[in-house]
């Protein structure tokens, strides 16, 4: 009898998995890749995203809600973004064993860019693939370290290419537009990013 696949496997230890506080474990493309808690700018921009579009979302009365440190699944592959928005009512899309949230039901996912060589490449690349494989809808990249800062919207997303046919990238202190989904209208301007960032990094 042949034997587990690679997904199986890296699914089984992934769920194995005991990482001590301040570190999360995702499954991207092939490989479980370890990362610590953001830097507090990191932290800061996150949470001002999902305070405003929070607020947002409540003027629309709207059915979705948005939340962070929830393990994004779709077919034995973890992701843990920054921010997501999906349905209040989740049930449907929570995992079999409980551990995240299909990625069926998520309509937009944010990452904060993480310094470091192997971060911006995790969060430009390889999670942009990750997350168009998946479906979702809409992908919002808030990146210190594109020139002065940059706010990337990618939109259509082409499963079987794992690429966004839409993209919209704009520098800090211009206001990028959420164009489509339930935070259509969500506009990311300076109150989340702060200003252009004076050094390049």
């Amino acid at each position: 009898m042949p034997g587990p696949d690679l997904d199986e496997v890296l699914w089984q230890a992934w769920k194995a998995m005991e990482l001590p506080e301040g570190f999360h474990a995702e499954i991207i493309e092939g490989f479980i890749e370890v990362s610590p808690t953001g830097r507090h700018r990191h932290s800061k921009v996150s949470f001002r995203f999902r305070r405003e579009l929070t607020k947002f979302l409540e003027a629309q009365s709207s059915e979705y809600v948005t939340d962070n440190d929830l393990s994004v699944v779709h077919q034995q592959k973890v992701a843990i973004p920054d921010a997501y928005v999906a349905p209040e009512e989740d049930d449907e899309y929570i995992t079999e064993d409980g551990l995240g949230l299909d990625a069926r039901g998520v309509a937009l996912v944010l990452e904060v860019v993480s310094p470091g060589n192997d971060g911006l490449e995790r969060d430009r690349v390889r999670k942009r693939r990750a997350y168009a494989r998946a479906g979702i809808p809409v992908y919002v990249l808030i990146d210190d370290h594109d020139g002065h800062g940059t706010v990337t919207v990618l939109t259509s997303p082409s499963p079987e290419e794992a690429a966004y046919a839409g993209e919209n990238r704009v520098p800090y202190g211009v206001d990028a537009i959420i164009p489509e989904g339930p935070a259509k209208g969500f506009v990311i301007g300076e109150a989340i990013t702060g200003p252009p960032r004076n050094t390049r990094t």
